[in-house]
């Protein structure tokens, strides 16, 4: 059970941060009283379980013994026969019958590997016992080259950490055979991933100024008891009144031999790539002592030992959840997503003074589609509200005048937009509408413009 720092006013907000859950109560304000139990009564607590046979509870069992909390201990069935797997899941229905006890074994990395895949996430091997990946094959080791021209990937060897992450199951039979010990890494961008790495390193708490980067704190809020990233992102969620991601029961949330939390979630937009950070790092970070692990990075799997301990699934979650829409705000405004060059119409060339007709609604409306699209440069500050609204406006008018067909307008409107600002799809498209349907109701003539 990780440390519970007391409560922290930030400005007003008193934070109580809760790492306890009580299997039938919720959330507690306040550590697990049985963590304060010995070893051996904890144990007594959990003696209970399931069996699962029919085929119809087949995959959910398969699901759940791969991300068991902690192996149930052999015991005997309770009084209302349900076999606890984790402390704030209990399962109940027609499919449970009583039977002789026997402890629950934990997943194997192969068994991990090959479900990891099965979600469609590129899996590598870890070294035995260790969160790195497993070292490069002898050749590689001697000779410094770009993972892309190495012979190894083709040829199925497991060299270059996440660069030889794959969801092919007979390679990864072939590797977890043959070295069962190996840990379990999953590619975050091959798998559209997004992680929330949060922290609880002891080490000095920064100046306030670097805790948020981009959002100043005043000198009057409060910061004493900050300690960790649990803080930190407790702190940014409640400035921009959302709910903090630590305690997101919607999504897998795994805690990490370290105290620390991998808050799963998936890419909503994968048109958009997102980087990984540390959350030390001067440059681009989303918080201190929170990481965020994206493209070119990887994430342990659940259930995976390691020297210091299991990487262990909280809460009901299984799966990861759509990344909230205002995480991937922040992520925008820290750095964090990998900025792609606007792809520019060809120029047409000169044009006559008297221009076709039938293109001369392209050269009103391709400027402000550019406009639209040079947002993507600017994160916060670009005015693309306004410029998306006045592009729509304009296409509205055109529309009806006849110059073009709404559908086509629509279209153009919706790639600019999304090559701006496409973790907001749902918005834009709002203003979009909003804007063709006021535009349209006055028509843009063209004739006699030059």
């Amino acid at each position: 059970m990780a440390r519970v720092p007391p409560a922290t006013h930030f400005s007003g907000i008193l934070l109580i941060h809760c790492r306890g859950r009580s299997p039938d109560s919720g959330p507690r304000d306040c550590r697990d009283p049985k963590a304060d139990r010995p070893p051996r009564e904890r144990a007594d607590h959990f003696r209970r379980f399931w069996v699962l046979d029919s085929s119809e509870t087949q995959s959910l069992q398969s699901l759940w013994s791969l991300l068991l909390r902690e192996p149930a201990p052999a015991g005997t069935v309770g009084a209302e026969g349900t076999r606890t797997f984790q402390k704030d899941v209990r399962v109940t229905g027609p499919g449970v019958h009583r039977a002789p006890a026997a402890p629950a074994r934990p997943a194997t990395p192969h068994a991990v590997a090959r479900w990891c895949a099965e979600q469609g996430w590129p899996v590598h091997p870890l070294a035995a016992g260790r969160k790195t990946p497993a070292a490069n094959c002898p050749a590689c080791k001697d000779q410094h080259h770009r993972p892309a021209s190495c012979p190894c990937l083709p040829a199925g060897r497991p060299c270059h950490g996440f660069h030889s992450a794959t969801t092919d199951l007979e390679r990864i039979d072939a590797w977890w055979s043959a070295n069962p010990a190996w840990g379990v890494g999953v590619a975050c961008g091959g798998a559209d991933l997004i992680v929330i790495d949060v922290d609880a390193h002891p080490t000095p708490v920064p100046d306030r100024n670097r805790l948020l980067p981009g959002i100043p704190i005043h000198d009057s809020v409060d910061l004493q008891g900050l300690a960790s990233g649990f803080d930190t992102l407790a702190l940014l969620a409640a400035l921009r009144r959302r709910p903090n991601p630590v305690e997101d029961g919607n999504t897998l949330r795994v805690r990490t031999p370290s105290g620390g939390l991998h808050i799963w979630y998936r890419n909503p937009h994968p048109v958009t790539r997102f980087r990984c950070s540390t959350g030390s790092s001067t440059k681009v970070a989303l918080a201190w002592q929170v990481d965020v692990r994206a493209d070119g990075g990887y994430i342990v799997a659940p259930t995976t030992r390691t020297a210091q301990g299991t990487y262990v699934a909280e809460g009901p979650s299984r799966l990861p959840a759509p990344l909230p829409e205002w995480l991937g705000e922040e992520l925008v405004r820290t750095g964090h997503m990998i900025q792609r060059t606007p792809v520019r119409r060809p120029s047409a060339g000169p044009r006559s003074r008297r221009q076709d007709p039938a293109v001369g609604w392209q050269r009103v409306l391709d400027p402000l589609l550019t406009d639209v699209v040079e947002c993507a440069a600017t994160p916060e500050g670009a005015a693309f509200t306004a410029k998306l609204n006045k592009a729509a406006y304009t296409a509205g008018g055109l529309a009806a005048a006849g110059h073009l067909d709404e559908p086509t307008a629509r279209a153009l409107l919706l790639e600019a937009a999304q090559a701006a600002r496409p973790w907001q799809s749902a918005r834009n498209e709002r203003i979009i509408d909003d804007a063709l349907a006021a535009g349209s109701a006055r028509p843009l003539h063209l004739e006699g413009r030059s």
